[in-house]
């Protein structure tokens, strides 16, 4: 499928989503990509959870075996986003988002209806192919295409109902469940899916700005001198250079490193807090808090953006963490806990903006599905190895707070790495190759 090249109004945004009374159509885009995230989340991603106790009992498989489909969905989506990335930088996400919200619909109703493992593993590979089609790696593509100096506050308010998802279809999941049971509520599910993502994907996602005579934020492009961007992005950058740049490694590993550290953290919170006296009760309600007040951390990302150059504000994101992983090793009282929360939650929704950013800052927006999905795939597999490597480590130490000591410097090490690589660019390209 090809991208629509229609053009649309020669729009002006200037800092400011109207115009002559015409909303800028990366606004529309935005919007349109915020809706389909928290659904897209909220069914594909998070409603798993609540299917875990409900098909094991009617099944009889395991716990073990269900969730390893899920792992084995993640591992694929991480694998699927590199060539998926790189059809996007070329082709635009709008037929990869279509297909990935039909095919995600589909093998939804085809979860409805599984009766062998075989078959819900196959079912769960699919379905990692379309995570990496419709969540937000292919949407931070159309948002950093379209969007230069309102690209942090375009990002915020993406994620930011993002992470809604989790808020709204965990408790109507469960809802439908006790219901419905799980087999007609993954139906029902599957049709919600259909009927709220396909259409806003193929009908409103566009390519690039410099498509319809605009870069990004709407100014049209005459006024920064045809069609290069105001990213400075000039077309030519490509995956296979990036992959020579020292800098990619240097930004790819210290956001892998803090991937890996944080969700070892996150798993490994309600065992440690329980290992040091407190409720189960307790441990799962300061657990949860991360979800719920990682959402004021991206409303805080905006203007901050705006303000602090994108490489101090990366540095102080991993310094929260760091800071807060430290204070949880430091003390197990109730007010440590607390803080630890606020401080990790502030970080960590700023966390999968900041990626974005930087990748975008850093290299321009022309290859940025590629080079993002090598980043997500690098992240992927820190995610996957971060909560194992916790579990050994405190199995041969035998307690968490060396371990959250070693994490805290390990964070503390990628902020360091990526102040010093953020700094504005110190190779050109031209021609697709990297020149001092």
């Amino acid at each position: 499928m090809s991208e629509q090249s229609d053009s649309e109004p020669h729009t002006i945004a200037r800092r400011l989503p109207f115009s002559g009374g015409r909303l800028f159509h990366g606004w529309v885009q935005v919007i349109a990509l915020s809706w389909t995230e928290l659904i897209s989340w909220g069914i594909v991603y998070y409603t798993f959870s609540v299917m875990i106790v409900p098909m094991s009992r009617d099944l009889g498989w395991s716990r073990v075996e269900i969730t390893g489909a899920f792992s084995a969905g993640l591992l694929v989506s991480g694998v699927a986003g590199i060539p998926i990335g790189q059809w996007m930088d070329r082709h635009g996400a709008r037929a990869v988002m279509t297909c990935g919200s039909i095919a995600a619909s589909v093998l939804i109703g085809a979860w409805a209806m599984v009766s062998s493992l075989g078959g819900f593993y196959a079912i769960w590979i699919g379905l990692g192919i379309t995570m990496a089609a419709i969540l937000y790696e292919p949407s931070f593509a159309v948002v950093t295409a379209w969007f230069a100096r309102d690209r942090g506050r375009a990002l915020a308010i993406l994620t930011f109902f993002g992470g809604l998802a989790s808020v709204v279809f965990l408790p109507l999941s469960t809802w439908l469940v006790e219901r419905r049971g799980w087999r007609e509520a993954l139906l029902i599910l599957a049709a919600t899916l259909a009927t709220t993502t396909i259409a806003p994907h193929w009908i409103l996602l566009r390519h690039r700005p410099s498509n319809h005579g605009l870069t990004p934020d709407g100014f049209p492009s005459a006024e920064h001198g045809g069609g290069v961007s105001a990213s400075g992005d000039a077309g030519s950058i490509r995956l296979r250079d990036v992959l020579h740049d020292a800098a990619f490694w240097w930004i790819a590993i210290p956001f892998a490193v803090i991937g890996g550290c944080a969700i070892a953290v996150q798993i490994h919170l309600i065992p440690y807090l329980q290992d040091h006296g407190f409720s189960p009760g307790f441990a799962a309600t300061a657990t949860g808090a991360i979800g719920l007040l990682k959402l004021p951390g991206r409303l805080i990302f905006a203007p901050l953006s705006e303000r602090v150059p994108t490489r101090y504000v990366t540095g102080g994101v991993f310094l929260l963490h760091a800071v807060a992983v430290a204070v949880l090793a430091l003390s197990d009282r109730v007010a440590a806990v607390i803080l630890f929360v606020v401080l990790f939650s502030a970080g960590n929704g700023m966390l999968t903006i900041i990626r974005a950013t930087v990748i975008a800052d850093k290299f321009g927006t022309h290859a940025f599905g590629g080079i993002s999905g090598v980043v997500a795939f690098m992240w992927q597999v820190a995610v996957a190895a971060g909560p194992l490597g916790v579990s050994l480590l405190v199995s041969r130490w035998g307690s968490y707070a060396p371990v959250f000591w070693t994490l805290a410097a390990l964070i503390a090490l990628a902020a360091l790495a990526i102040v010093r690589v953020h700094a504005p660019p110190t190779v050109r390209y031209s021609s697709g190759r990297p020149k001092a």
